[in-house]
């Protein structure tokens, strides 16, 4: 019962507050997903540089992966 009050009593969502925010995850996924095109364009015969874009690669994806990106493949 205190549950479905305190439902009652919440405000009701904004709709453009919550279209702010689906173009803001939009903005930020587009700026990962070109940050990951550039990594993997990158060709390098230092190990050490392919090391830190590997981890570059694999940090991007988590990013993504949070704002619910999958791999098209």
């Amino acid at each position: 019962m205190e549950e479905q009050q305190s439902q009652a009593a919440a405000p009701p969502p904004d709709p453009a507050k919550a279209s702010a925010e689906n173009a803001e995850r939009k903005r930020k996924r587009q700026a990962l997903e070109l940050q990951r095109e550039r990594v993997l364009s990158e060709r390098t015969s230092n190990p050490h540089r392919r090391s830190a874009l590997e981890l570059a690669l694999a940090d991007i994806e988590e990013k993504l992966s949070e704002l619910g990106w999958t791999i098209h493949m």
